[in-house]
């Protein structure tokens, strides 16, 4: 993979990224936070060294 898109991750890898809950929503980067965002129920996920963490036991609720 070539670190060629936002937070280090290939473009077309990033097309293809969903939430990993029941709903597979597209996934969204928010490269200031490092993380990539569900565009349905709003969890972040964190990237770690240019690899995508998509346990929902590793995401965060950005909405209390």
């Amino acid at each position: 993979m070539t670190a060629g898109g936002p937070l280090g991750l290939d473009p077309a890898l990033l097309e293809i990224l969903a939430c990993p809950d029941t709903h597979h929503s597209p996934l969204t980067v928010d490269e200031e936070a490092g993380e990539l965002l569900c565009t349905t129920c709003d969890r972040a996920f964190p990237v770690r060294d240019g690899i995508p963490v998509l346990l929902l036991d590793e995401a965060r609720h950005r909405t209390a």
